[in-house]
């Protein structure tokens, strides 16, 4: 009874073994299918999110790109137009005297930004141009010379010059009492932007209305079509840095292959001339994010495995050598998967750095807007400087060490003037609402009447001011305003050089808006119509090149004001400037 007994027993723990033995493998394959399972939802999931989330920027920065290369098209398109009705240019092809021609180009290519300026005749002979090595050329059957002779607006082409580069140019006719007497052409320097792409994590081209690349940052791609460019080898460049191998994991929402490697692709329509902008994005980042969390997800599972076998472990000692080779697995899978995580965390900081890079060379794409503005505006310290050397030269030399001090005093100011004017280039990047402060008018008036000083000394002029007891503040920018009340009243001092009692008031007043007028006694304005245009002046050639009032009504319409003029009834000119009140308690409340 004792062995059966015990047979009975030892047969009942075999069964309770088997059993356990059944269960534990039933566990374990339920355990693999739920893994499995998991990992096959993450997997999806992450690589649609992933993925929309690289199209999206994607998206964004061929947005930024399009809104550049408009931008840029746009501010060379209204050149034609503004040089064809410059004086000195259809005085010398009436005259057929260029020997200023050139120089004249040359002085407005810096300000434009333009790659080039080029001058043509009647037959299309060029007779003046920034490049002076083109001087004599014939572009007699040239197609922006010959449709700008057709036409009587501004005409764009773009010039496949070698099969692979392009000009792109806006030509115009110049005309003068109904005669054509020749054509203006500006290039238009896309390069610079071409470059800027390059720079990116991207390949990126732009298609004409007929499907031909014109730009593009792989250069052999330039005069093909889309097709004929993906089968074309691509030479080492921005997208060869751009595309790394993914043959790891089934790419399902890649858009399309070059050299083996899965992209995405992403298009948008540039609103100039029927043009197109592609881009590829590398599908590899995408992937990469993915398997990062992805192997998170195994390292977890495989942990609780782990445990699951070393507790059976303690229980079957026939399993011990089993567990042991799967730890050293996991142990070489911890290592791979740290190597992975790694190398994910070097790709993303090279991303960062190169997404600023972005940032950093949009916001100085647009520096050359304000070149015109700063250079214009040195021109009244330097001359007050000048005045104020000439006086301190005077009082020294009459042994008056004090006054000549104070001279001195004031050069100084005028070189912190400068100096602040000058800064506005590294600032001008972040330029709008945000980089306002609350003004005093007042305080920008007398300022800007110190600086008139030396040339109020030199005439005698009354100078009236009326201007309220309390602050009157705006939001803007200090140094902008004082710019727009400096050139008002240059303005009002050379309006009254040949007045017998020069007279210029001055009043501040506020109401619903601050308004600022600046009156002189002078002959007034005969053309309304034509003051706040473009170098439009009355001065004599020398004198000025008609930029102030342009950029004026340029800075206080920044400001959210307006700049007007108009004749006053009494005689004179008065120009007024209205700027919203900044009221302290609203801005609080917001």
């Amino acid at each position: 009874m004792p062995n059966l007994e015990r047979m009975s027993e030892t047969a009942q723990r075999r069964k309770v073994w088997v059993r356990g033995r059944w269960l534990w493998r039933a566990a374990l394959l339920a355990f693999c299918g739920v893994a499995i399972a998991v990992i096959s939802v993450t997997n999806q999931f992450l690589t649609e999110r992933y993925t929309e989330t690289t199209v999206s920027r994607a998206e964004v920065r061929l947005t930024l790109y399009v809104g550049n290369m408009v931008s840029e098209l746009q501010r060379n398109s209204i050149v034609p137009q503004l040089l064809a009705r410059d004086p000195e240019l259809i005085g010398a092809l009436s005259t057929s005297d260029f020997s200023r021609s050139t120089q004249r180009l040359l002085s407005f290519v810096d300000e434009i930004g333009a790659a080039s300026l080029v001058l043509y005749d009647r037959d299309g002979r060029i007779m003046a141009a920034t490049d002076r090595n083109r001087l004599g050329e014939l572009h007699r059957s040239a197609p922006y010379f010959v449709d700008a002779l057709r036409s009587n607006r501004t005409i764009f082409t773009a010039l496949n010059r070698d099969g692979v580069s392009y000009n792109f140019l806006y030509s115009r006719k110049i005309e003068a009492a109904g005669n054509t007497l020749g054509v203006i052409a500006v290039e238009v320097d896309l390069a610079k932007l071409e470059r800027s792409w390059a720079g990116t994590s991207e390949a990126v081209f732009v298609t004409d209305s007929a499907g031909q690349i014109i730009l593009s940052t792989e250069p052999r791609w330039r005069g093909l079509d889309e097709a004929g460019a993906l089968e074309r080898q691509s030479v080492p460049g921005a997208l060869e840095r751009a595309l790394r191998a993914t043959q790891d994991w089934a790419t399902p929402t890649a858009d399309t292959y070059l050299s083996g490697e899965a992209v995405l692709r992403s298009e948008l329509r540039v609103p100039f001339q029927g043009w197109k902008m592609v881009s590829f994005t590398a599908y590899a980042p995408v992937r990469e994010r993915v398997n990062g969390v992805l192997a998170l997800e195994i390292m977890g599972f495989a942990i609780l495995l782990a445990a699951a076998f070393w507790v059976s472990s303690r229980k079957t000692a026939n399993r011990l050598v089993l567990f042991q080779r799967e730890s050293a697995e996991l142990r070489q899978l911890n290592a791979r998967l740290q190597r992975e995580i790694a190398e994910r965390e070097k790709v993303e900081k090279t991303l960062e750095v190169a997404e600023q890079t972005l940032a950093q060379s949009s916001k100085l794409a647009v520096l050359g807007e304000m070149s015109a503005a700063v250079s214009h505006e040195l021109n009244q310290p330097l001359a007050a400087m000048k005045t104020y050397l000439a006086g301190a030269r005077l009082l020294l030399q009459r042994r008056r060490p004090d006054e000549a001090l104070s001279s001195f005093q004031r050069i100084d100011d005028l070189i912190d003037r400068m100096g602040a004017i000058t800064r506005q280039l590294k600032s001008y990047a972040r330029k709008g609402k945000e980089a306002f402060e609350p003004v005093d008018t007042r305080a920008a008036v007398s300022s800007a009447l110190a600086m008139m000083e030396p040339q109020l000394k030199t005439r005698k002029v009354t100078i009236n001011r009326t201007l309220p007891a309390e602050p009157v503040m705006i939001l803007g920018d200090r140094l902008r305003l004082e710019q727009v009340i400096v050139n008002l009243l240059r303005n009002a001092l050379d309006a009254t050089k040949g007045v017998r009692d020069p007279t210029i008031d001055i009043m501040l007043a506020q109401g619903d808006t601050v308004r600022l007028s600046v009156r002189d006694n002078g002959e007034g304005i005969e053309n309304l119509d034509e003051l706040f245009e473009p170098f439009y002046t009355t001065k004599q050639p020398g004198e000025g090149i008609g930029l102030g009032l342009a950029i004026s009504s340029g800075i206080v319409n920044d400001l959210g004001g307006r700049l007007t003029a108009r004749n006053a009834a009494s005689g004179g000119a008065v120009f007024e400037v209205q700027l919203p009140v900044w009221n302290a308690a609203a801005a609080a409340a917001e």
